[in-house]
């Protein structure tokens, strides 16, 4: 038996593929089934999971996984995903060598390998930039709930103790587990990865490199090669599923008795009929007319038509049907097919044989009501490689009415689109919602007019939309491309789920709590000072303490200023903001809101800061912003200004020898009315004078 400390260079491919278990590489007990190169028909490994204890790689996740990385804040964790996509990359040569016995051509294992480290990366930039290092996520600011203000309520993001179980298909290997893994291991939540078994070798291969590292902790991802068995029975009220693959197979894990009745949350991504609608004010001299038939191309070539997001609907003015289906014929046309391997060869096998024979049987069924007008499901010319072996098929292009029902219904899952005309936009819109929801829909267009109309029309039924035309071109990622910044998944027959999105990704693996209390057992719980918490006051500007010495609830209040006419004039002869408000009697007493003339909200804020700010050198390095900015009430000449400013969040930095302090500020006048409020963010040395630990 393997153990887990298995040097890089001893890293084989086993004859039979093993699970990650609790702690150990497992080999299961029997020989296994055959798993066949998609070009050779070679085998290239066995699978099974008998014998596996799922009862114990449940409870490993639970009590070693999860409170490891529980114990970690989001910025540790962040830190541990940019090592693991950094360490990954170093291996990657080793992981495309593999991925071209899966089909794929060096292009189809870039969208798959450097795809899913390029998501490891976003989402480790995105935990340490946009979440706290903390362990819990605040939704928004506190509400106050009582006329007093010492009632509060605040939601909160908290880690669930569970396992998050993601179960894969075939077509990507590698981004389908990585994209999967980042945001749940951001959350806290440990992971059991269950591959399809078709292309379950490059998963194990990657998920030994992830162990070998040792940068996760153990027991944050485990690995079930084989027949997921009866793995959901072990699942509970915190743990959830996150499914790729058929509708089919989703329908039946929504009926599994723990999701119905034992509270287990299911995500899932299935069938998906996306479409894409050529805009009606496209011409076949215009750009976006070259642009839409790429695009076509694209998704119907990259990983053999074997995507999610992939083109299946072509939706185009009837006008200019012929012209497009002539257009992607004479592309398609060009198309190299053959060995993966081979020099200028741009699409490969399917992953196999029966699903060349699923692609085969859903061309049948799409030419109940569509003609095939460019390529033969059952004859393609291919270059090095074995017909009677390799599960090779020729891209097919077809043509249907308006009125066809199978391209909305009928999915092939290769190298397949279909074109149907329209004669309205609208009519458009009615085509694209006929696939009963979508993972991504494109629109290319470039009228203003017809992008708004189609675009809130196809909405409700995508989950992602691309609108190209001529200017975004140059920089788009292409319809197919999810992005870990936005959402993947899509409404009705796409699943419902949500997949990515950033931190929305993250948060949707966490659980969202109202939190009532007193302010003071507000800020006790959140980390962060609630209005009418205490205030700390201990005779030392808070300018002056380090980020070690700094407490939340540290507070100034500053002496006062009275703002002059002169003052005002200043500011507006100096900054050339000229406003009537702030220079013209008569216009400004006018002003129902004002009444006479009034300071710039700017001025009130530069002299606040000139109030509450310590000239000196000293740990408060600089001034990056400020946020919530809003002025309540105009400050006259002759008004007095003072101002209250309070430690509120302080968020040090993993890999800076200073960290980030936001502070509540509050400007008043003489008769204690708020006249602006604000958040005033600043970086301070941990420690001070700075001795450069963390740098």
């Amino acid at each position: 038996m393997p153990s887990q400390a298995v040097q890089r260079e001893d890293r084989t491919l086993t004859e039979l593929l093993e699970s990650y278990a609790a702690g150990r590489w497992f080999r299961a007990k029997d020989e296994g089934a055959p798993l066949l190169d998609a070009t050779t028909g070679e085998e290239v490994a066995r699978i099974s999971s008998r014998g596996v204890d799922l009862s114990a790689m449940v409870a490993h996740a639970r009590d070693v996984g999860g409170p490891a990385i529980r114990s970690l804040t989001f910025h540790d964790r962040a830190g541990l995903l940019k090592a693991l996509a950094k360490h990954l990359s170093e291996d990657k040569d080793e992981f495309y060598a593999l991925s071209t016995r899966t089909g794929a051509t060096k292009t189809d294992s870039m969208v798959d390998i450097d795809g899913g480290f390029g998501t490891v990366f976003s989402y480790a930039s995105k935990g340490t930039r946009e979440l706290p290092n903390d362990t819990i996520v605040l939704d928004g600011p506190a509400e106050q709930l009582g006329r007093g203000g010492q009632f509060m309520g605040q939601h909160v993001f908290t880690s669930r103790p569970g396992v998050a179980v993601q179960i894969n298909a075939f077509n990507f290997p590698v981004w389908g587990m990585l994209e999967k893994l980042a945001p749940a291991l951001l959350a806290g939540l440990p992971t059991i990865v269950k591959p399809a078994s078709q292309t379950a070798y490059l998963t194990e291969l990657v998920v030994r490199s992830i162990i070998e590292s040792g940068i996760l902790p153990e027991g944050s991802v485990q690995l079930l090669c084989g027949s997921a068995g009866t793995l959901l029975d072990e699942l509970g009220v915190q743990d959830s599923v996150a499914f790729t693959g058929s509708a089919h197979t989703a329908g039946i894990l929504r009926t599994h008795p723990s999701v119905l009745h034992g509270g287990v949350s299911l995500g899932v991504e299935a069938d998906s009929l996306n479409c894409s609608v050529l805009g009606p004010d496209v011409g076949v001299d215009d750009p976006e007319f070259e642009l839409f038939v790429k695009g076509v191309v694209t998704e119907m070539t990259v990983k053999a038509g074997q995507k999610c997001t992939a083109i299946r609907r072509t939706i185009v003015p009837a006008g200019l049907v012929d012209a497009v289906v002539e257009a992607i014929s004479a592309r398609l046309a060009k198309l190299t097919v053959g060995n993966p391997a081979a020099d200028g060869v741009r699409m490969g096998p399917l992953a196999s044989l029966a699903q060349r024979d699923e692609v085969r049987k859903a061309i049948e069924a799409l030419g109940s009501s569509a003609e095939v007008v460019y390529g033969d499901p059952d004859s393609v010319s291919f270059v090095d490689a074995d017909a009677s072996r390799g599960a090779f098929l020729s891209p097919v292009l077809l043509r249907a009415g308006k009125g066809a029902t199978e391209p909305h219904d009928v999915e092939p899952f290769g190298p397949v689109s279909t074109v149907i005309g329209y004669d309205t936009v609208d009519e458009a819109i009615a085509l694209a919602a006929r696939g009963k929801g979508s993972l991504v829909g494109s629109l290319v267009t470039n009228d203003p007019d017809v992008a708004r109309e189609v675009s809130l029309g196809l909405a409700p039924w995508h989950g992602r939309l691309l609108v190209l035309n001529r200017d975004d071109a140059p920089e788009s990622t292409g319809h197919g491309s999810p992005l870990p910044m936005l959402v993947h998944g899509g409404p009705g027959r796409a699943g419902g789920g949500e997949e990515l999105g950033g931190i929305r990704g993250v948060l949707h693996h966490m659980q969202r709590t109202a939190i009532q209390a007193s302010p003071d057992m507000m800020t006790a719980i959140t980390g962060r000072w609630t209005t009418g918490s205490r205030r700390l006051q201990d005779g030392i500007h808070p300018f002056r303490k380090s980020l070690s010495e700094m407490k939340i609830g540290d507070t100034i209040e500053t002496a006062t200023r009275t703002v002059t006419l002169d003052d005002i004039s200043h500011f507006a002869d100096f900054t050339g903001d000229t406003f009537y408000a702030h220079t013209d009697p008569e216009a400004a007493a006018a002003n129902p809101l004002f009444g006479g003339i009034v300071a710039h909200g700017y001025l009130v804020v530069s002299l606040a800061a000139g109030l509450f700010v310590e000239p000196n050198p000293g740990p408060v390095l600089a001034n990056f912003g400020v946020d919530n900015l809003r002025f309540l009430t105009p400050v006259k000449a002759g008004d007095t200004i003072r101002v209250t400013l309070t430690v509120k969040q302080i968020t040090p930095r993993a890999s800076a020898d200073y960290g980030e302090v936001r502070w509540d500020a509050m400007v008043t006048n003489s008769d204690d009315k708020p006249v602006a409020t604000y958040d005033v963010l600043t970086l301070v040395a941990k420690t001070w004078p700075q001795t450069g630990e963390g740098a």
